[in-house]
C-alpha cells in the first residue's frame, strides 16, 4: 500500500494523523502542509499516465492537478 508518492517537485502522502487528508512537502519531507481533504478515507495512492489515483473507502478517485482536486471515477 503506497501512502506516499514522489510526484516530481513534491512528495504527496496520506496524513498519518487523519486519513481523510492528503499532505504535500516541497522540501523532501521536512515539513508537510495539507493539500486537500475528502469526505472519504484515503487507502492508497498511485501515480501513472498523467494522473494520480486514490483508492478510498468510497471508491476510486482521480486527479490531474497534483492532488488539488479529486473526481470520483468508480464507486
Amino acid at each position: 500500500m503506497a501512502s506516499m508518492i514522489d510526484i516530481g517537485r513534491e512528495w504527496l502522502r496520506i496524513s498519518p494523523k487523519d486519513d481523510r487528508k492528503l499532505e504535500f512537502s516541497n522540501n523532501e519531507g521536512r515539513t508537510w502542509m495539507t493539500r486537500t481533504t475528502l469526505n472519504a478515507r484515503f487507502e492508497e495512492l498511485i501515480e501513472g499516465h498523467g494522473e494520480l489515483l486514490a483508492q478510498t473507502d468510497k471508491g476510486l478517485y482521480f486527479s490531474r492537478n497534483d492532488g488539488r482536486t479529486w473526481l470520483l471515477r468508480h464507486r
